[in-house]
């Protein structure tokens, strides 16, 4: 099974750039074929429309989410919002070839404000792909960071919890 791992901050040191490094990682002692997808980085261009050349990060990172079976999406709240650099990765994805895969869900907030909102707009937003979404989202907030890393094992709990029956879900429908 692929599996990518999605970062959705932009930010250079993002708190969700730690928590999904740690899913990363967890994700990849059990799955091999895992890719990370970080969009602090910053490599990610600006979608400019489907006739446009664009550098080598952007295609991979494009071309890694369609083949993948499963995405784990991170984003923080901006706004009230899930990132517009994670919408913006969206933009390239063909989705005629996104039908039945599984994504799971982590959410970070300053506060414990607008989680359910924002995971029903990502959720929608893969709905759009007809990707089916594990409805056990992990709701975080930035207390759980510190001097980056993931401090609570509950916390890491959750994320491994997720992960796994992210993974149970992905390898259910793709028994046949």
């Amino acid at each position: 099974m692929k599996v990518v791992v999605i970062s959705g901050s932009p930010r250079k040191n993002a708190n969700t750039q730690v928590i999904m490094k740690y899913v990363f990682e967890y994700t990849k002692s059990k799955n091999a074929d895992t890719k990370f997808i970080n969009l602090s980085d910053g490599q990610i261009e600006c979608y400019r429309g489907p006739e446009e050349e664009y550098n080598e990060r952007t295609k991979n990172a494009a071309s890694d989410i369609m083949d993948a079976d499963v995405w784990l999406i991170g984003s923080p709240i901006y706004n009230s919002f899930f990132s517009s650099a994670l919408k913006n990765l969206f933009e390239y994805i063909n989705y005629k070839k996104t039908e039945g895969k599984v994504a799971g869900i982590t959410i970070l907030a300053a506060s414990n404000i607008g989680f359910i909102d924002v995971q029903t707009l990502i959720t929608q937003l893969l709905s759009y792909f007809r990707v089916i979404t594990n409805p056990k989202a992990v709701f975080l907030t930035t207390e759980s960071i510190s001097e980056n890393t993931i401090s609570k094992e509950e916390d890491k709990k959750r994320l491994r919890d997720m992960v796994d029956e992210t993974l149970k879900i992905a390898s259910k429908l793709h028994q046949d």
